[in-house]
């Protein structure tokens, strides 16, 4: 039986605790998401995506390795294309289609893992089993094959086929292998036993078995209809799809040419969106990946550095009896200092990040052009090629140019081409996408430099220019003992012109969650005029804290979809942490930036273990240039101030309910909107924004 009037502060008061708990989560999750070193991430994101994508193509070329025999008798004169089939030994068939099946289910077991309709502990077992039956079976099959095929006095090659078993053999072998170290990181509880891959990802593997689907199937069709071999015949539509265009196959018939339309330009569209998923998934996650672990060394080593050069003094907290630092800087003036090396830290980071991406991404290309151009220099001896001549098929080919004038004509050279092909198309995508972030980047800021300086001036003149190139230089020289740069950026919050456009609206246009906040803002004001009216500068107080909340709120949903993400500037971050309750000129919650950040095996696999040089045993205590800083790991800015904002504005919320509830005091918000803006500011001129 519920008393009445109880049941609703108890509500109200476990609510509370929740939001209290939420919070520490996001911190900590934050954290964890920073902390997880890379190569965990590759095992527990990356493996399974690549074993769900080569998969598929595994076991494609499976399917080209069982339809046709794997050796052929050459005649007398001829080649390789006019060789005559020798039919394949009935347990060669066997064999090779229990590889099969083996493969199949192993690939469906991952895609009912990662769909989360079959557990990790069951599915796992059946597919690095399967794929590693498959690929010793196969590899038993290719030595076995090799020796048969060598008769005395008898001309006899191997076919397109055999060189499709070899492929699939090295896939399954590689992509089980993977997802070992999969199993691995997951018993040693680096991560759940649990694919945690998003719909984009999953939708790449669907994207890479419906384009090896088409592309087989297609192979099919064309055969029927061209009388051509069948994996002649997916060669065709290989170098068709990705519109390499070679030229030794076309069709001929009227029907052939007829299909043609409506098959290549739906095989265009699925490689577009397979070649779109690569971007984003491979491009954007790894970067973010790649980014987060470059910051921390970066920031580690400068820490380092610091403590080496004995300037660590910067990095401790001034409070108690204390003032200032022994430089004269006061704690908001040193947060300050962190704040801006961070950003330097930041900078450095993507610009290293951006260029090391460009080196591996060159590298991989390279690779694939260089060792292509070596075998297809040997597998097509019979028509004498030069390394040269490969290595001149090979780049018009990476780059679909296509002229015709060199073909492979080997079965080896045929095979080798898909599978080459196929690799070539996201390692092309991943490099002009890193190439665009530096080298094309770079052309196109020092065109419209030469253009400003030279026939079409730009809007700031040259000598500005010029002076904020060299106040860039300078700017990058933090911590070097002078305060000079301080004060560099000027203050504001988001901007006076945005501010004043955005003042102007009345949350009566744009989506539904503006127009709502619109509404909760015009509420939080009336409110507050009736407070003002009563004489209760408290309930005022709180209720235009609530409308700067809604307010800021607004302004940061307008910055979500920003290309590049938006980056606050310090002012901005003073503005919303004094919203949130934390004010930047006391030390209450700010402690010496960790140096290295280690996990701790006595605490379980999730706890992590700052190693500072202060005693400060504060969990919600943090530093700019520390793990939890707002500016660390892989949460963009702007989600992390709206996450935050919401949950103060809900935090205060809970409060006031309580309070009126069970008709205790009402807590006072964590800034004053009512008097003493500039003060409330900690320094910043934000008169404009906390003044109604």
């Amino acid at each position: 039986m519920n008393d009445p009037g109880l049941d609703s502060p108890i509500q109200d008061g476990a609510k509370a605790v929740e939001d209290e708990n939420r919070e520490e989560n996001l911190e900590d999750e934050d954290e964890q998401a920073f902390l997880n070193p890379s190569r965990w991430w590759f095992a527990s994101t990356a493996f399974p995506l690549l074993a769900g994508t080569f998969g598929p193509m595994a076991s494609a070329f499976s399917v080209c390795a069982l339809v046709e025999n794997w050796g052929v008798v050459v005649p007398p004169g001829g080649n390789e294309a006019h060789g005559i089939d020798q039919q394949d030994p009935k347990w060669l068939i066997a064999i090779n289609a229990v590889s099969l099946v083996l493969a199949l289910i192993a690939n469906f077991a991952l895609l009912l893992n990662m769909a989360r309709r079959l557990s990790f502990s069951i599915a796992q077992p059946i597919t690095i089993i399967g794929w590693f039956i498959a690929s010793i079976l196969l590899i038993a099959l290719v030595t076995t094959t090799v020796h048969r095929l060598k008769v005395p006095g008898e001309n006899r090659a191997l076919t397109q086929a055999f060189y499709y078993a070899i492929m699939a053999a090295a896939l399954y072998f590689i992509i089980a292998s993977l997802m070992c170290v999969t199993v691995y990181g997951a018993f040693k509880e680096h991560y759940p036993k649990e694919f945690r891959l998003s719909s984009s990802q999953r939708t790449l593997m669907l994207q890479t078995i419906s384009f090896m689907v088409y592309m087989v199937g297609g192979g099919a069709v064309y055969a029927k209809i061209e009388g051509w071999k069948f994996l002649d015949a997916v060669y065709f539509t290989d170098y068709t799809l990705l519109t390499v265009g070679i030229g030794d196959y076309a069709p001929l018939t009227h029907l052939g040419r007829g299909l043609l339309f409506p098959y290549a330009i739906g095989g265009i569209v699925i490689l577009g969106l397979v070649v779109g998923s690569i971007r984003s998934l491979v491009l954007e996650r790894g970067k973010k990946k790649l980014g987060s672990r470059m910051i921390e060394k970066k920031r580690e080593a400068l820490l380092r550095n610091m403590v080496k050069k004995d300037n660590k003094t910067r990095l401790v907290p001034v409070s108690g009896e204390q003032q200032t630092t022994e430089d004269g800087l006061t704690e908001r003036e040193r947060r300050k200092e962190e704040f801006l090396l961070m950003r330097m830290i930041q900078d450095r980071a993507s610009v290293r990040q951006k260029w090391t991406a460009l080196l591996i991404s060159g590298s991989a290309w390279f690779v694939l052009w260089f060792v292509g151009a070596v075998i297809f220099w040997k597998a097509e001896h019979a028509q004498d090629w030069t390394y040269f001549q490969g290595l001149y098929f090979a780049y018009t080919s990476l780059l679909t140019i296509g002229f015709g004038d060199f073909k492979p004509f080997s079965n080896s050279g045929k095979a080798f081409f898909v599978f080459w092909s196929l690799l070539a198309v996201p390692t092309l995508t991943i490099l002009i996408s890193n190439m665009g972030d530096t080298i094309v980047k770079g052309v196109r800021d020092l065109t419209l430099y030469l253009g400003e300086f030279t026939l079409l001036p730009g809007e700031v003149g040259v000598r500005q220019r010029l002076k904020k190139f060299i106040h860039k230089l300078r700017s990058d020289k933090i911590f070097s003992g002078g305060k000079a740069h301080l004060m560099d950026e000027p203050p504001g919050i988001l901007g006076e012109k945005e501010n004043a456009d955005e003042e102007k609206g009345d949350g009566k246009g744009g989506n539904a969650m503006d127009r709502l906040a619109g509404a909760y803002e015009r509420d939080e004001l009336k409110a507050a005029g009736a407070a003002k009216k009563r004489g209760d500068q408290l309930a005022e107080n709180i209720h235009e804290y609530h409308y700067l909340l809604i307010r800021e709120f607004r302004k940061v949903m307008k910055h979500q979809h920003e290309n590049p993400p938006r980056k606050y500037s310090y002012e901005e971050w003073e503005w919303f942490l004094k919203l949130m309750g934390q004010d930047e000129a006391s030390a209450t919650s700010h402690r010496t930036a960790p140096i290295t950040v280690n996990k701790s095996k006595d605490e379980g696999p999730d706890t992590q273990q700052a190693k500072t040089d202060d005693n400060d045993k504060s969990s919600h205590a943090w530093s700019w240039l520390g793990n939890r800083s707002p500016l660390m790991g892989e949460v963009e800015e702007v989600e992390w101030v709206l996450e935050r904002l919401s949950l103060a504005l809900e935090k205060s919320l809970q409060k006031q309910s309580l309070a009126q509830s069970s008709g205790t005091a009402v807590e006072k918000p964590p800034i004053n909107t009512i008097s003493g803006s500039e003060e409330d500011s900690s320094g910043s001129d934000h008169t404009e924004q906390t003044a109604i």
